[in-house]
């Protein structure tokens, strides 16, 4: 099957489109699913390697369904290599607020903020494992908030977890050097406070779901992750999927699915 569908066919709409900022990139898509709630939370972040020309819009079929399962989905625009401020820091500053932005939606909302996750998939999965470890910034940090909203668990699909490895290979053109301004030699401070690699152990539940044939983000990044995790004293577990490539993890229709919504689901129902 291909599962490059996703990144033309337009999604399901949302249930609403709502600003968590001021600035032209930070709002999201909020969808909740049918009864009374409160709901379970997954905040979505999309990927397209942090660039201006890759937005939401593909990833809303991975939120419409994840809505029929009956989670609430948050889907995050935010600004990115491209947008005035985007890169560092300001696209770790949107994913920040956009997260923490959930207490305020919840006056209104019938969410749960005691189960809230993060998935992401590819360069979504870097920001979504971020924003699992931001708790560990310390407060010298430009990162650094004071008060996070606690995540129960991530979700990395696909993701590009180790910045430093990602530049080393030089994935999608280089893209990270541009996206923290420059190599780990000349800012490695950015590296150690953006790199969830750097970060580890996170101290919460997560998630890697990655396929064999990834050709965009090799698998091999997770599978280190996901040791060094382990050894770190981390719950993290790791699930591969063999014959898969990039786009089966945010495809519905995809045979891989079922295990992106197991992935979720063990994070967020079996508290």
């Amino acid at each position: 099957m291909n599962s490059m569908w996703v990144l033309d066919a337009p999604p399901p709409a949302a249930d609403a489109r709502i600003a968590y900022g001021s600035l032209e990139h930070q709002f999201g898509d909020l969808r909740l699913p049918s009864g009374s709630g409160p709901h379970p939370v997954v905040i979505v972040i999309h990927g397209g390697f942090w660039r201006a020309k890759y937005d939401l819009e593909h990833i809303g079929h991975v939120c419409a369904e994840l809505t029929r399962q009956g989670f609430a989905t948050w889907s995050l625009e935010f600004r990115r290599v491209g947008n005035e401020g985007g890169g560092w820091p300001g696209t770790f500053e949107d994913v920040a607020l956009g997260t923490d932005f959930l207490r305020t939606l919840a006056r209104s909302h019938p969410l749960d903020l005691s189960r809230v996750v993060a998935l992401g998939h590819s360069a979504g999965g870097h920001l979504a494992a971020w924003l699992g470890a931001r708790h560990r910034l310390p407060v010298g940090s430009v990162l650094h908030s004071a008060d996070p909203l606690p995540l129960c668990g991530v979700v990395s699909l696909a993701g590009v977890v180790d910045l430093e490895r990602a530049f080393e290979l030089k994935l999608s053109d280089n893209i990270t050097e541009a996206f923290l301004g420059g190599p780990p030699s000349r800012v490695p401070e950015r590296y150690r406070a953006a790199s969830p690699s750097l970060l580890q152990p996170l101290g919460i539940p997560h998630v890697l779901v990655h396929g064999t044939e990834d050709d965009t983000v090799p698998v091999s990044m997770s599978e280190a992750f996901h040791a060094r995790g382990l050894g770190l004293g981390d719950a993290v577990r790791l699930t591969v999927l063999p014959g898969a490539g990039h786009f089966e993890v945010i495809d519905p229709r995809s045979r891989e699915w079922p295990r992106v919504v197991e992935a979720v689901r063990s994070l967020l129902v079996e508290l």
